[in-house]
């Protein structure tokens, strides 16, 4: 059954592609299908696969060109690029199914600031995909007497947080044998986490869900509507998501957070993470990394 999403959710990644190219990707044997993680094009070099071993080309039938790149876009956006415009301006789109699509070109600046992005080189389709059941080993451990301590996943890019964060939301959300159900409020400001359609997420029957927001602006709103126990957040890049979480905290709300960086020791090395840690938001930390082609799940206090 596994085996066979994963397959589904390469095939579904592979449709976003110009037609010239579906015929291609959709062409790789199944037991690579199963492990893809990304599919990347490039202009002037053919399309590749990202695998746990690494890029493989698609061969030289594969050619990707700057009108590739174009059309893919105008495809996932409905040929309606300017609703996608917010996104663009920080360099992705997302497609329905929580497909993130990354993108390089040049950028448009209006003073100093990132408007939106033309003249496109590259885009690398990232394959979404749930693994229920996930953190059914580690939720338990996040809490403490009972009561839930605010967790940070870490990890580089590439190795799952996304994946994690949407299982443990939904374990959260939902309970389990040992733990209530708690009221949790995800803000999904790239669309990948929940996976909206017609308005209804799959990430736990006591989960609101707060779409395409930012973090900082999301954050106080669901104070005010959703009375949250919980927030969870994908991604802490700037101090202004730093800023609204601490106000969350003075009213009682717990987190679960992710951030890209290769281990928890990496929270004394940036001026971000080294004002994250001064405001102690989080009791705990789950970091991320690879063992003989396994994904390994580390729990700590920090």
């Amino acid at each position: 059954m596994a085996e066979c999403y994963s397959i589904n959710q390469y095939e579904q990644a592979a449709h976003l592609l110009p037609i010239r190219f579906q015929r291609i990707a959709l062409h790789l044997p199944d037991w690579q299908k199963e492990q893809a993680e990304e599919l990347r094009l490039r202009a002037g070099h053919p399309m590749t696969v990202l695998l746990p071993r690494g890029e493989q080309s698609l061969g030289p039938e594969a050619l990707v060109t700057q009108g590739d790149l174009e059309q893919l876009c105008d495809t996932v956006t409905g040929y309606s690029r300017y609703t996608a415009a917010e996104t663009m301006s920080r360099g992705y789109i997302t497609a329905k199914g929580g497909f993130r699509i990354g993108l390089c070109g040049t950028v448009v600046l209006q003073e100093g600031r990132s408007i939106n992005l033309r003249s496109l080189s590259s885009a690398c389709i990232r394959i979404a995909r749930e693994i229920p059941g996930l953190a059914d080993g580690l939720v338990d451990r996040l809490f403490q007497n009972g009561r839930y301590c605010s967790t940070l996943i870490i990890a580089p890019p590439g190795l799952g947080k996304t994946t994690l964060l949407r299982d443990l939301v939904r374990c959260l959300s939902d309970g389990t044998d040992s733990l209530p159900a708690h009221r949790v409020s995800l803000v999904d400001e790239r669309g990948e986490v929940a996976v909206m359609l017609e308005g209804q997420p799959e990430v736990g029957c006591h989960t609101d869900v707060m779409d395409s927001c930012p973090k900082s602006v999301a954050i106080p709103m669901l104070l005010r509507s959703a009375n949250p126990q919980i927030i969870a957040v994908d991604e802490i890049t700037q101090a202004r998501d730093l800023a609204a979480m601490e106000e969350a905290a003075y009213c009682g709300v717990r987190f679960l957070a992710t951030l890209h960086a290769d281990s928890a020791d990496d929270l004394q090395r940036r001026p971000l993470l080294q004002k994250l840690q001064k405001m102690h938001l989080f009791e705990k930390a789950i970091t991320i990394h690879m063992a003989d082609t396994l994904r390994r799940y580390t729990i700590r206090n920090l």
